[in-house]
C-alpha cells in the first residue's frame, strides 16, 4: 500500500475528474493522500475534499510564493480540523528571487518570517512540518535547528538532493522522494538515495506537477506513486512491495499512524 503525502488535489486541473482520478489510485493500492496547504484561497476546497474520502487528509500553510497572503488567524481556524494533519508546505524558495540587492534580501528577510511563524504554529499544535525548499538548503537548515522544529519533525518535500539536508534526518526529519527520482537528469537524487536511512523515506507525486517518466508532460497524479516506488525500489536494489511495507510504517510514524 502506497500513501501520497504530497499532491495537490485541490488544483483547477482537477476539477472534472477528481473522482475518478481519485479512484484510479485506490485501484493501484495507492490508499491515501495528503493535500498540503499553499495558497490560502485554495484551502476550502482542500477542506472539502478531505470531508468526503476517508483516507485523504489536509495541511494548512503559506507556501514562499504566496506570502503575501499568509495570515495566521485564517490557518488556526483550520488547524483543528480533525483532518488537518501537518502544517505546510512551508520554508524557502530562493529561486526566483529579484535582481535588485536591497529587495532581494527583503524578500529573504519575508520569506524568513513566515517560515519561523509557521514552525511556531506547528510546535503549538503538535503538527509535523511539511517543508519546501529551493535554492535555499542552508538557510533552511539553520532555520529549522535554530527554531527548534525537531519537536515536531516533518518532511522535505520533493527533496532538491542537498547533501547537508542529510543532517535533518537527526532532527526527526522524513525525505519525500516524488517523480524526479525518474528523471535521466536526476543523477545526484540517485546518487544520494541510498545514503538516506530507509525508515526515513516518504513518497510523493507533487500532482499535478512534476509527473514521473514515461509521462513527463503529463498532469501528475497519486497513481504516479505507483512509477515513483518501482524506481526506488530498483535503484535501493529491493522488493517493491518490501519498500512499500517501509514506506507506509514511516508514513504512519511521522502523521501519527492516521493511516
Amino acid at each position: 500500500m502506497i500513501i501520497d503525502t504530497h499532491c495537490h488535489l485541490n488544483d483547477k486541473r482537477f476539477e472534472k475528474d477528481l473522482d475518478e482520478v481519485i479512484q484510479r489510485a485506490f485501484d493501484a493500492d495507492v490508499k491515501g493522500m495528503i493535500i498540503p496547504g499553499a495558497d490560502p484561497a485554495e484551502l476550502p476546497r482542500a477542506v472539502e475534499i478531505a470531508e468526503k474520502y476517508d483516507n485523504i487528509y489536509f495541511a494548512v500553510g503559506v507556501h514562499p510564493y504566496d506570502k503575501e497572503d499568509f495570515d495566521l488567524s485564517f490557518l488556526e481556524k483550520h488547524i483543528t480540523h480533525p483532518k488537518c494533519i501537518a502544517v505546510g508546505e512551508c520554508g524557502l524558495d530562493y529561486y526566483r528571487l529579484p535582481d535588485d540587492a536591497e529587495a532581494k534580501a527583503a524578500d529573504k528577510a519575508a520569506q524568513k518570517t513566515i517560515f519561523k511563524e509557521q514552525i511556531a504554529l506547528a510546535k503549538k499544535y503538535g503538527k509535523p512540518l511539511i517543508i519546501h525548499i529551493r535554492d535555499a538548503s542552508r538557510d533552511s537548515l539553520d532555520i529549522l535547528i535554530e527554531e527548534n522544529a525537531r519537536e515536531v519533525g516533518g518532511v522535505l518535500h520533493c527533496y532538491n538532493a542537498s547533501p547537508i539536508l542529510l543532517e535533518l534526518d537527526r532532527h526527526g526529519f522524513y525525505y519525500g522522494i516524488g517523480g524526479v527520482i525518474t528523471f535521466k537528469n536526476a543523477k545526484k537524487l540517485v546518487e544520494i538515495l541510498p545514503q538516506i536511512p530507509k525508515e526515513k523515506l516518504l513518497i510523493e507525486t507533487d500532482a499535478p506537477y512534476l509527473t514521473p517518466h514515461p509521462h513527463r508532460g503529463e498532469r501528475n497524479e497519486p497513481f504516479y506513486t505507483t512509477l515513483v516506488a518501482e524506481k526506488m525500489a530498483d535503484i535501493l536494489q529491493m522488493e517493491r512491495a518490501e519498500l512499500e511495507e517501509i514506506v507506509l510504517a514511516n508514513t504512519q510514524k511521522l502523521f501519527n499512524r492516521f493511516f
